[in-house]
């Protein structure tokens, strides 16, 4: 496994690697999610290239991007292990070049949910992915489906800016008590992480409404933040049912749906889903 961390030694360390190549983009402090993007990477190409790069373009709150675990040396031995050939470490310098003013904004779909929730933080996203994408060339890159809103808002910029690179959604992998996997969860305290489920309970207690034939929207809603309230750490900022292609609000759930939520716990901030078919 080859590690470069500059632009230079990228394009440098691609000339010559087999294609198709697989991107899988990351903040580091890998975990069993990463390891399935990775796994699926491996299976779909004949190269595959790992980024590990903590983007402070797409944190609101600079203390939140300042306790971002970050491990790299676990993170590269986590790397080696699963096959990957190549690991971009690049510096906030080399990734933002002195002068770099461009910024990469997308419309509607990145202005509900977490685009309300966290201003600015989808453009971070959209900038820094666009970046990735121009470096790398891969024929595909793989994103989690945890991050819902997010796999929409990078496949309609791929799209939009005519970039070659295809954008695979993969499932989201959980822990055993259904809470899905976050670098973030790395930072509960143990009362919080004991807490933390409740999101995953929230979510399967709408998914049972909907199949049960409830339809209404506000009630899906309710059922949600009902079932938070039985938690009295979690502190919810928003809970959705909103139209799966647009992520509009719905009052009836008429179309395929996604539920969504983000909570937080102490000052970490989990967010998950749930489509409805």
């Amino acid at each position: 496994m080859r590690v470069v961390r500059t632009r230079a030694a990228l394009r440098a360390a691609l000339a010559d690697a087999a294609r198709p190549i697989g991107l899988v983009p990351t903040m580091g402090w890998l975990h069993e999610g990463h390891l399935s993007l990775i796994e699926r990477a491996r299976l779909d190409d004949a190269s595959v290239v790992v980024s590990i790069f903590v983007n402070p373009r797409q944190f609101g709150e600079t203390t939140d991007f300042t306790r971002y675990p970050r491990n790299e040396a676990r993170d590269l031995e986590i790397c080696a292990t699963a096959g990957v050939d190549l690991v971009f470490a690049p510096s906030v310098e080399e990734v933002y070049p002195v002068g770099f003013d461009t910024t990469v904004s997308v419309g509607g779909i990145a202005r509900p949910l977490e685009g309300a929730a966290r201003p600015g933080h989808f453009e971070g996203v959209a900038t820094v992915v666009a970046i990735l994408f121009s470096l790398v060339g891969a024929e595909r890159a793989y994103f989690g489906t945890k991050d819902a809103q997010q796999v929409r808002v990078i496949r309609r910029m791929a799209l939009d800016l005519a970039l070659p690179t295809e954008v695979v959604p993969c499932p989201t992998i959980r822990e055993a008590d259904g809470l899905a996997m976050s670098s973030r969860n790395a930072r509960l305290s143990p009362a919080a992480r004991a807490a933390a489920p409740v999101i995953r309970r929230a979510l399967l207690e709408a998914h049972r409404l909907w199949e049960e034939g409830e339809r209404s929207g506000a009630q899906l809603r309710a059922a949600m933040r009902t079932t938070l309230a039985s938690e009295p750490l979690a502190r919810v900022e928003y809970v959705s049912v909103a139209d799966d292609a647009t992520l509009a609000e719905l009052e009836v759930v008429d179309r395929p749906a996604l539920l969504s939520l983000a909570v937080r716990f102490d000052e970490v901030r989990l967010i998950d889903n749930e489509p409805l078919p």
